[in-house]
């Protein structure tokens, strides 16, 4: 327990029989259940983790190969159903610190936040550590993640140890939230529509310790940032139009149709000057009319959104 709360930690783990017990013995003592949750292994992960015989250590395993999410899901409902007070999120490949779990838990434990993540972006050390494809591919993520969500102080979106109160836990539609990498993205956009206070946490980053990803950018990238944008606007509805209207929704509107018409006509304009045709100044202006008034609206449409989340830390 930790300030008098039951703590537990789900492990999301796929083909990690290597370094799953080394992961699930570096736990600190005071976590009160550990759910590993399998992800329908090829090799022996669940075995692994079976044969320390830790009572507290719950197997799960999943009869087909849902995603990372699917699994992080898996161990939130079963924490769900033993009203555990705070659920972290450790990975089963040991690139977690579990010396950094009781500052992760710690704040939701006493009630500061509702979900709390690591950032491996704070140190120094993420640019050497994090390998370039990965640490490029991260920015990118989290400035979208931070434009879908409305979370614009969090940053490094992909981290992974995160801990989440039973309050909040209690009102997210887990059957929603995506299940498979883009999991915490999502998560956050969810999180956002009720009004969860997030906070990140410095975190060093690990690397090198026999860890395998089988992440591909060029897919992952891509799929993720389709899903963030749906994610924009099912949060433009849930929250400013459903719940509790707000005019940013206007200015969004505005900003992307007009940017939208600016950008098509200038194409179009483009092309017909590449063919021979002659352009007018009256059509110039206009192009830039648009682009200009669609940016400043989609700008200020951000500010509102940043203005009405900044408490939520």
């Amino acid at each position: 327990m930790l300030e008098g709360k039951r703590v537990a930690v789900v492990v999301p783990a796929y083909n990690e029989e290597r370094l799953i017990a080394e992961t699930i013995t570096g736990i600190p003592p005071f976590v009160d259940r550990i759910y590993v949750v399998d992800d329908h292994s090829s090799d022996g992960t669940a075995e692994a983790a079976r044969t320390l015989r830790d009572p507290q250590v719950e197997v799960i395993v999943h009869e087909r190969n849902e995603g990372v999410g699917a699994a992080i899901v898996t161990g939130y409902k079963r924490a769900l159903e033993e009203r555990i007070d705070v659920t972290c999120v450790m990975a089963g490949d040991n690139q977690m610190d579990p010396e950094e779990l009781e500052a992760l838990a710690l704040p939701v434990a006493r009630g500061e936040v509702d979900y709390h993540k690591a950032n491996r972006l704070f140190t120094g050390q993420a640019w050497q550590l994090i390998p370039r494809t990965r640490y490029l591919g991260n920015a990118i993520l989290s400035l979208l993640t931070k434009i879908a969500s409305g979370y614009w102080h969090v940053a490094d979106s992909q981290a992974g140890y995160t801990a989440i109160g039973l309050p909040i836990l209690q009102l997210l539609d887990l059957d929603r939230v995506y299940k498979r990498y883009g999991f915490p993205n999502d998560l956050l956009v969810h999180l956002n529509v009720w009004n969860a206070r997030v906070r990140d946490f410095p975190s060093r980053p690990i690397y090198g310790v026999g860890e395998r990803s089988g992440i591909r950018l060029r897919r992952v990238v891509p799929a993720i940032s389709w899903l963030l944008l749906k994610g924009f606007f099912w949060r433009m509805k849930e929250k400013y139009v459903i719940r509790d209207f707000h005019p940013l929704v206007f200015f969004y509107v505005l900003g992307f149709l007009m940017g939208l018409l600016g950008l098509a006509l200038g194409i179009t304009e483009i092309v017909l000057r590449a063919l021979g045709n002659q352009i007018t100044a009256a059509t110039v202006v206009l192009v830039a009319l648009l682009l200009i008034f669609g940016s400043q609206f989609t700008l200020f449409a951000m500010w509102f959104d940043m203005e009405s989340n900044k408490d939520l830390r």
